[in-house]
């Protein structure tokens, strides 16, 4: 796929999550086929550029290309500044948040709270794409404010206007938060009046939605957030369920233990110990989401104060005497079609 620039393995995107898409997640997504990864969001305060947060959020080393780097805030002169900071920093493309509903945000009028002043975004998108004209910029919105009031497509025709080189919705309106189901239409409708990219985005959780969505909106690729958290293998699902229409056997035991052992490694690598420690925690719940005894584990596990212990448990739930009652076994190599 053609983005913003880039040749992409395929038109799979992972969506930008707070304190998830750090680069060792970013980066295990893209190995298991993911085209692109949006960082985590930085903040456009310069004050914070000097803080550990921000100096890791900044840190691309080894990372596959393109790098895409999300920034919030809604001040366009500290928008156009952490844009600069970015690129400075190894960011290839800048994507703008304004899909995020968090309060914390949207109490300061950013993310998916700029919606409401059409003008500001413009003023934004201008002073971001001005102030790195040899970078792609993009934008990730959501349907609108509220439900009486979904402008997505006004503000994509802003945005195109202003140079932005592509658009991720999320089909929900900022009053929605994650609540109900994602709505569709509106994504088809801003497909159908732009002339750039645009991503449909929301509750796609298996290959088989993904080819609806694609199908229904006539967007030109699927972005993915919470369905990949402790499931970063739905990408090449995906990828190879669009490809040929078949599904790919699901992982076994021993093939998400590795999977989660790697990630593991990479997250203490990356913090440290003692926070890598920390932040596994969270990711080590996703990857035993819904399987025998995991209530049990989590809880135990979340006790544990040093990564060998935090690996052994690991290593015992997936591997140990009880593994093979948690989950299918491997029912053939990577690659082996399900019935």
């Amino acid at each position: 796929m053609q983005f913003a620039g880039f040749t992409l393995r395929n038109n799979l995107f992972v969506a930008p999550m707070a304190g998830v898409t750090d680069r060792p997640f970013r980066q295990l997504c893209k190995s298991l086929g993911a085209g692109l990864a949006v960082s985590e969001m930085v903040t456009s305060n310069s004050l914070l550029y000097g803080s550990a947060k921000t100096r890791r959020r900044a840190d691309h080393q080894g990372e596959v290309d393109p790098i895409s780097v999300q920034i919030a805030g809604a001040d366009p002169r500290l928008m156009a500044d952490a844009a600069r900071y970015n690129v400075d920093h190894g960011a290839q493309i800048i994507d703008i948040n304004m899909g995020c509903p968090a309060k914390k945000v949207c109490n300061v009028m950013a993310g998916s709270a700029l919606m409401q002043d059409q003008g500001l975004v413009a003023r934004i998108l201008v002073a971001v794409v001005r102030a790195v004209p040899a970078t792609p910029v993009t934008l990730k919105l959501r349907t609108g404010w509220n439900r009486d009031n979904r402008n997505a497509a006004a503000i994509a025709t802003i945005a195109e206007d202003c140079g932005v080189r592509a658009l991720a919705i999320h089909g929900r309106t900022r009053s929605d938060q994650y609540q109900g189901e994602a709505e569709y239409d509106t994504i088809a409708a801003v497909k159908a009046q732009v002339g750039i990219p645009v991503i449909a985005n929301g509750d796609i959780d298996t290959p088989e939605k993904a080819r609806r969505v694609l199908a229904h909106t006539g967007a030109d690729g699927v972005m993915i957030g919470r369905a990949a958290q402790g499931r970063p293998w739905i990408f090449r699902e995906i990828e190879y369920y669009l490809a040929t229409g078949k599904k790919l056997a699901p992982p076994g035991a021993a093939e998400i233990h590795a999977i989660l052992r790697r990630h593991l490694a990479d997250l203490y690598v990356f913090y440290g110990e003692e926070t890598g420690l920390k932040i596994a925690r969270k990711h080590i719940s996703w990857y035993t989401k819904g399987l025998t005894g995991a209530a049990q584990f989590r809880s135990r596990m979340n006790s544990l104060s040093d990564i060998d212990a935090q690996l052994a448990a690991a290593d015992d739930f997936f591997l140990g005497d009880a593994a093979n009652d948690r989950l299918p076994l491997p029912q053939a190599t990577e690659g082996a079609l399900a019935a």
